[in-house]
């Protein structure tokens, strides 16, 4: 299920942006936004909000104090002009506090302190559920891929290739972290720097495998997962 994010800006533009920059990730979805922190109190009472982007200076009742109000906040990143009150956003446990305008670089690391924190499957565990897909991170976009479309995947220490019918993508995964994910969909690990898709292999050896015109080792350590080839 998609991150339900609630958004709570006076300022029409900043709500724009945010909006904008929630778009860009498949597992985030705006469900609703307001132009006050009464209104959103009144919505985090009847709405399930897994995220909270909240401006701070607002007529009424400002951020902060919205969140002094509540008994079960839901996560909350602070959007705001104004550099002074982050210490007291800190203190009532928020994220992160985001200074406007919001660039989409900033408010990605946003995303992923809250992802981490509160440890979200979605792209930690990096598949999509009910689909034959995974999200796959790059640069500071995730990227939805068909797993029938990887032909193999190769470790670069900390990070991975994965190599679809035509394209690579390079992603800051250990290969081990991709092995779990991929366990069930039809890959192997030949090798400790390779996964190989195997409705992919047209042919193979006791020391290798082909993708076509790809050639793969297999490791020492791995012959024993050639027979599984065979079935």
């Amino acid at each position: 299920m998609k991150i339900r994010c609630l958004l709570v800006d006076d300022e029409p533009l900043a709500l724009q942006l945010l909006q904008k920059h929630i778009a860009q990730l498949e597992f985030m979805e705006v469900a609703v936004s307001c132009n006050t922190a009464v209104k959103a109190l009144e919505i985090i009472n009847q709405q399930t909000i897994d995220l909270l982007f909240l401006d701070i200076k607002m007529p009424l009742l400002s951020g902060l104090d919205l969140l002094k109000a509540l008994h079960n906040r839901p996560p909350t990143i602070l959007t705001t002009a104004y550099r002074e009150h982050a210490l007291e956003g800190f203190e009532l446990d928020v994220v992160d506090y985001l200074l406007k305008p919001v660039t989409f670089d900033r408010f990605f690391k946003s995303v992923e302190k809250f992802l981490k924190i509160y440890n979200k499957s979605l792209p930690n565990g990096l598949t999509a559920p009910g689909t034959q897909s995974i999200y796959l991170k790059s640069g500071y976009k995730y990227f939805k891929i068909d797993t029938a479309d990887i032909l193999y995947i190769e470790s670069l220490k900390d990070y991975v290739n994965v190599y679809t019918r035509d394209k690579t993508i390079t992603s800051k995964y250990k290969i081990s972290e991709l092995e779990l994910v991929l366990k069930d969909k039809g890959f192997l690990r030949l090798h400790r720097s390779f996964i190989v898709n195997t409705i992919h292999i047209t042919a193979f050896t006791a020391s290798d495998v082909e993708l076509g015109e790809i050639t793969i080792p297999i490791g020492d350590t791995y012959k024993a997962l050639v027979h599984q080839i065979k079935r």
